[in-house]
């Protein structure tokens, strides 16, 4: 389904991701982990065709999407929907507009520059928005609503492209707990309801155990660890944050999942 083969990135002298290979054989909802600087986020961005690999392929249902170029790249990335940090939606526009701008990518350039969207498009995001919890912020500017409820419609902008694939570049670092609940359940939801890949790149061990089938590891562009959530055991953990991250040496892998962030993120340089 999707095959990353010794993907690498550099950027001058610098590696990002370094020979990274993932091979990925049904739907399922991935987290990957690490620590700053580890080559997370840039494995994100070439999987949607933001960055250009230095070497290495990218393939999903045995097309080489590595290569693409023009219409072909863009009509990838509507596959491959991404969902950032900082929600990236139009402030001053109302939600479901922002909604709507997921279908930029099939739209004319004149329907485009005059903001016309069919009736069929407008129901069909206020139906995303409304599964999303959200409906009733519809008409508001986007700058209105809280952190959680912008990351919920950026979610519903990428239900618009109706992709394959959702990225999701650290989707809940910027939230409080309880509104990064609410978003990571949304995202499991999607996966499970929609039979949709989920991507996400993710701080914390507990986040990935509780909601990923899969769970990938990276360390200095390096994947270090590959498995389900039940194998991040301690040492498994000190591979993919370092030996100088803080563990409670009587953790087991059912405990792991309940460190918090401070233990499992060391300061990095």
């Amino acid at each position: 389904m999707l095959t990353i083969d010794k993907l690498t990135k550099t950027f001058g002298r610098n590696t990002a991701v370094d020979q990274a290979s993932v091979a990925v054989d049904r739907s399922m909802m991935i987290g990957v982990i690490g620590r700053s600087g580890a080559g997370k986020s840039t494995l994100l961005r070439m999987l949607n065709r933001l960055e250009d690999c230095s070497s290495g392929s990218i393939r999903f249902e045995g097309r080489e999407v590595s290569g693409l170029t023009g219409g072909d790249k863009r009509a990838w990335q509507a596959d491959c929907a991404m969902i950032f940090q900082q929600f990236n939606l139009v402030p001053r526009m109302d939600v479901v507009s922002n909604v709507l701008h997921g279908t930029l990518n099939r739209r004319s350039t004149l329907a485009t520059m005059f903001n016309l969207y069919p009736e069929a498009d407008i129901h069909r995001a206020i139906d995303i928005l409304e599964r999303l919890g959200i409906a009733e912020h519809a008409p508001k500017r986007a700058e209105a609503l809280s952190g959680g409820q912008q990351q919920r419609v950026a979610i519903a902008r990428a239900l618009m492209q109706d992709p394959k694939i959702i990225l999701a570049d650290e989707p809940i670092a910027s939230l409080d707990p309880m509104n990064a609940q609410v978003v990571m359940e949304a995202l499991r939801r999607i996966h499970e309801e929609d039979g949709r890949m989920v991507i996400a790149n993710l701080h914390t061990l507990d986040t990935a155990r509780r909601y990923c089938d899969r769970v990938i590891g990276m360390r200095d562009g390096r994947i270090v660890f590959d498995g389900t959530p039940d194998q991040l055991t301690t040492g498994v953990a000190r591979d993919i944050y370092g030996a100088d991250a803080r563990f409670s040496e009587a953790a087991t892998s059912t405990e792991i999942g309940s460190l918090d962030r401070a233990a499992l993120t060391p300061a990095t340089a």
